[in-house]
């Protein structure tokens, strides 16, 4: 993807996920691919591009492709239809050490200003998306008991694009990597 693209890329990103400006965006967190080309500038096949390019695969269409919404990652409130499912016996969550220690001094992982806490069942995408906050430490990986988490009745669910999310994680399920 070339790096107006890519520009574009994070802008659909920002403005489905976070801050939809003056596009209408649906309860399920769609907005209408006609009006996104205006908003962008950008033609039909180059968002397909980015669609279709994205690493994370952080966007899906409708059936008919005249929708497109963010898979996960909202701090706008959207339903993306997520069902509760059983999680591994252990997920990750990559952190920089600066995180890391506000973490263990409070309660454990905490969405935030997202809709859920972002987990993987791969710890080299943990490291990865630790990487990116750690620009010149390694970055934490932490462990969850997501199976004693979902004994203890903490749902999961499992976005469309593979990430794993959960609303929180006590301190008690979380054990350094």
């Amino acid at each position: 993807m070339n790096d107006i693209l890519q520009k574009k890329s994070r802008k659909l990103s920002y403005l489905l996920r976070h801050e939809p400006e003056d596009l209408k965006i649906d309860k399920n967190g769609y907005v209408l691919v006609i009006d996104l080309l205006k908003k962008l500038n950008m033609s039909l096949q180059d968002l397909e591009e980015i669609v279709a390019d994205n690493d994370k695969k952080r966007f899906s269409f409708n059936n008919s492709k005249d929708m497109l919404r963010a898979s996960q990652g909202h701090s706008i409130n959207v339903d993306v239809g997520l069902k509760s499912v059983r999680p591994p016996r252990i997920l990750y969550h990559g952190t920089s050490p600066s995180s890391y220690e506000k973490i263990i001094k409070s309660k454990g992982l905490d969405k935030m200003g997202r809709l859920h806490v972002h987990l993987t069942d791969d710890k080299s995408i943990a490291f990865s998306v630790g990487k990116r906050y750690s620009k010149y430490k390694s970055p934490i990986i932490l462990e969850i008991d997501s199976k004693a988490m979902n004994a203890d009745g903490f749902k999961f669910y499992l976005s469309e694009n593979g990430v794993w999310l959960t609303d929180n994680v006590p301190l008690k399920y979380i054990k350094k990597n």
